[in-house]
């Protein structure tokens, strides 16, 4: 929005303007530094879009030879790279350039190294996967700059087979809107049938690589002895059956993009072998000593908590923090009561071609259950109501036999106040946060919800002017 001045707050002066004076103030530099391109690309393509200038360096001795070149307001850095860590660069920043503000980026292993940084000056620091409203509240902090974020460009439009009703799906495709268009990795998770494959397409279609294919492969649904084939390819005679020579699917994607579906389902020899492709883009055929590069962006997917499979050592460390630049986490069904009726009269359309309808009853039904299969089992409710309807219009009993037990034993709807509901809300959030020292995630599990719908009744509880940290 234009800011707007009112005329009689228009002064004028006959003293002469000094030239520079007249110029608008240039926006804050910032110098971001991680050996990660991935990383990079992310907060270089948020930064700008929020109108910050941005300057890159993939290492801590590029960084140091960057910063006399210029006047950086801040710098962004990542602690873990080869050559000068993000620790020993800040404790050279702080001998050459005291006053510049330095913000870490660590992994969650990395926390002790994030608490020795502060008591070396930095600034803060912020846990990966990154939270782009934490990350643009902190550098807006730093650098001094309150004005609202700049206006990303042509509103992004969904693709018809998308709904986003609800206040949570709504932020999380104004997240991707942001993230696509940037090289960064995606890990994207959430309950079974909540959509993951749906937005690895919207994060393409918005990507700069829309004009190329996106490839998708279920780690789950390949025997474990044919998806490194799948994957990477084989030669002729590599193995038995290998009758002739199979590009891999991270060949065929080069240009493009790749989504791994289910990806904790990999096996840990072939966890190496990816990371070995995220490092250097790098990968063999099975049966050859010939290199292959491939550029393909990596989306991947998982309805397991990967941080718990790391814990348990059934998923490498290095590879989650590598797959997790970005992380979207799909909100089940339950959560986003909203988007159950626009996606099941979208789900009547296809399986009815528009010629039939919900009756009320039936949307109550739908409105009541409780969906722990979520759009896909919405989707399957329609297709058989769809079905048994002999009519244009579906009636509870065409629907399956739990979801009309659900509407029998809903509670009645009651006329309450919701101011009051919005105060027990807050009181419960804030005490939650207060329990467990802010931690966002906890304080989810504590209340029940996704982390995903925490953040946004935090943002909301913000936007009302309340503060926490």
């Amino acid at each position: 929005m234009e800011n707007c001045v009112e005329p009689s707050a228009i002064s004028v002066s006959l003293a002469p303007v000094p030239a520079e004076s007249r110029q608008p103030n240039p926006p804050p530099r910032l110098l971001i530094v991680d050996d990660d391109a991935g990383q990079r690309s992310l907060l270089d393509s948020f930064l700008r879009g929020q109108g910050f200038e941005t300057v890159l360096a993939d290492s801590g001795e590029r960084a140091l030879t960057l910063l006399p070149t210029a006047k950086f307001a801040l710098m962004i850095s990542d602690v873990r790279m080869p050559g000068l860590s993000g620790l020993e660069t800040l404790r050279r920043v702080r001998q050459d350039f005291p006053a510049l503000p330095v913000l870490l980026v660590t992994a969650f292993a990395d926390i002790r190294d994030a608490v020795e940084a502060m008591r070396d000056g930095a600034l803060n620091y912020l846990a990966k996967p990154i939270d782009l409203d934490e990350l643009l509240a902190t550098v807006r902090q730093a650098t001094g700059v309150t004005a609202p974020a700049l206006n990303l460009g042509a509103e992004r439009k969904l693709p018809p087979n998308v709904i986003a009703q609800s206040p949570l799906t709504v932020a999380l495709f104004q997240q991707i809107a942001l993230i696509a268009p940037s090289e960064a990795r995606v890990l994207i998770t959430g309950e079974s049938g909540t959509g993951k494959e749906v937005v690895a397409d919207v994060i393409h279609a918005w990507s700069t690589r829309a004009t190329e294919k996106i490839i998708k492969v279920n780690c789950a649904a390949i025997p474990e002895t044919l998806l490194e084939s799948e994957l990477f390819g084989h030669e002729k005679g590599a193995f038995t059956g290998a009758t002739a020579t199979r590009i891999g699917r991270f060949e065929e994607a080069n240009g493009g993009t790749i989504f791994l579906d289910e990806i904790a389902e990999m096996t840990p020899p072939l966890q190496a072998k990816l990371l070995r492709v995220m490092q250097d883009g790098k990968f063999q055929r099975i049966g050859s000593n010939r290199e292959i590069q491939t550029n393909a962006r990596i989306l991947a997917a998982s309805n397991r908590d990967l941080e718990a499979e790391v814990k348990a050592g059934r998923f490498r460390e290095d590879l989650f923090y590598r797959l997790n630049v970005v992380e979207l986490n799909l909100p089940p069904l339950r959560e986003r009561r909203e988007d159950v009726l626009p996606l099941a009269n979208l789900f009547v359309g296809e399986f009815a071609r528009n010629r039939a309808r919900l009756a009320e009853a039936t949307a109550d039904c739908l409105r009541n259950y409780s969906w722990p299969g979520n759009v896909r089992e919405l989707r399957n409710a329609i297709e058989r109501a769809v079905l048994l309807s002999q009519s244009d219009l579906i009636l509870p009993e065409h629907l399956p036999a739990k979801l009309r037990e659900a509407a029998k034993h809903a509670p009645p709807t009651l006329s309450l106040d919701m101011q009051t509901m919005d105060e027990i809300e807050r009181h419960a959030i804030l005490a939650a946060l207060q329990q467990h020292k802010s931690n966002r995630t906890e304080t989810a599990k504590t209340l029940g919800i996704s982390r995903r719908a925490l953040l946004y009744k935090l943002q909301r509880l913000r936007q009302q002017g309340f503060q926490f940290e």
